[in-house]
């Protein structure tokens, strides 16, 4: 089966939950011997790491890449917004982009596009134009529901208005071009029931983050006491979890437990945080080995209070047997069992609970540790997930 995979950054290095989920579609297509060429977007916030990336992925990808500037801009937001128009789309749309697409088409035959984002949306009609492949989307979020939450938390009304009216306009969007797609592909079971409920009637399946999961190490070194959080910093709902849980959990958590630390990694940590002085919290900014940074910490804490789709970071610390402290929104489309392989925490005090129990019980943090692996090892396998997408391009 041959591929063409369409993302609006380059996927590989994988240096973040996006570029994760999408690398881990490349990867399980090459791995059943399907052709898969990758056709990227890159901007001045997620450039095409040449240093970083392999001979190896650029020869099997075809890796192919097109500049498309996706600052957001004033006027046009302003413009978008007076209309009723989802400027989150709007800049996602390119003529060079569109261009390379044709050629690319009309190159060779492929029997799937694969859309790695909704906002890819505005290509499609280009591919039927030069096409007769599936196109099937990706959908890493159900978009519209990020910027609904964003807004319910928004502590400036005018800030709080303002995105109640990308999330309505994204929401319209969303809704009306549902029926565009052969096939959709959601990264979760709730993700896919909400599209379901929204009006798809083409077929839609939900596909998770797919992990090639690691041998379970039994005796790392764990630094006692330590919780960490790691995602990228220039996704909005990172930042704010982060800052709740600064503000209104670590004062707390830090009065009934000391000796705990807390550390904050990530790419594109914002100036604000870097040089924070808050005692027992150290900020680290990114990390060359996220996997090496989480195996020498012991409780991984995600106070995402908006967002959709899977948390990547959540699925890995738990690959690597970690016990995740997660709000009831961080661990949405993760099969967990509050309690047995995670735990979850929506208000300050329910966070303190479950940290102290994790510090003061570390045999049932490390059980707990153990159970969220075996869940990742029976669930996530990368394998199993990409046969199960075959299954379903065959039958579109």
């Amino acid at each position: 089966m041959k591929v063409l995979q369409l993302t609006i950054k380059p996927p590989y290095p994988p240096v973040d939950g996006g570029s994760l989920a999408m690398n881990s579609v490349t990867q399980g297509l090459l791995s059943q011997d399907c052709e898969v060429r990758v056709l990227s977007m890159c901007s001045k916030k997620h450039p095409v790491q040449a240093r970083r990336m392999t001979e190896e992925y650029k020869a099997a990808t075809r890796f192919d890449a097109v500049e498309v500037d996706l600052r957001v801009r004033p006027l046009p937001a302003l413009w978008a917004l007076l209309r009723g128009k989802s400027y989150n789309v709007a800049r996602f749309e390119s003529k060079a982009f569109a261009d390379r697409l044709r050629e690319l088409l009309a190159e060779e035959h492929y029997d799937v596009v694969h859309l790695e984002s909704l906002f890819l949306t505005p290509y499609v009609p280009v591919i039927r134009q030069c096409s007769d492949a599936k196109v099937v989307l990706r959908a890493h979020n159900v978009e519209y529901r990020i910027w609904r939450r964003r807004a319910e938390y928004a502590r400036n009304p005018l800030k709080r208005w303002y995105l109640g009216k990308l999330a309505a306009a994204l929401e319209r969007y969303e809704r009306a071009h549902l029926g565009d797609f052969d096939g959709i592909v959601c990264i979760t079971r709730h993700d896919a029931d909400i599209y379901k409920a929204m009006g798809a009637t083409k077929p839609v399946m939900a596909m998770p983050f797919g992990i090639v999961t690691p041998e379970l190490a039994e005796n790392v070194e764990e630094e006692p006491c330590t919780l960490f959080h790691i995602g990228s910093m220039d996704w909005m709902p990172n930042v704010e979890g982060v800052q709740w849980f600064l503000r209104e959990v670590w004062p707390m958590l830090h009065a009934a437990v000391p000796q705990a630390k807390l550390y904050l990694a990530g790419r594109k940590m914002p100036k604000k945080l870097m040089e924070l002085k808050t005692d027992g919290v150290t900020v680290v900014g990114e990390v060359p080995d996220a996997g090496y940074f989480m195996s020498g910490k012991q409780i991984n804490v995600v106070p995402l209070l908006s967002g959709s789709g899977i948390r990547v970071k959540i699925i890995e610390a738990m690959s690597l047997g970690k016990t995740v402290v997660a709000t009831t929104v961080a661990a949405e489309g993760i099969d967990y069992t509050d309690g047995e392989d995670l735990l979850i925490a929506d208000t300050p005090e329910q966070f303190v609970e479950k940290i102290r129990l994790c510090i003061e019980q570390p045999e049932r943090c490390k059980a707990i540790g153990r159970k969220a692996f075996d869940l990742i090892a029976e669930r996530y396998d990368n394998e199993r997930l990409t046969g199960q997408l075959l299954d379903f391009y065959g039958q579109l």
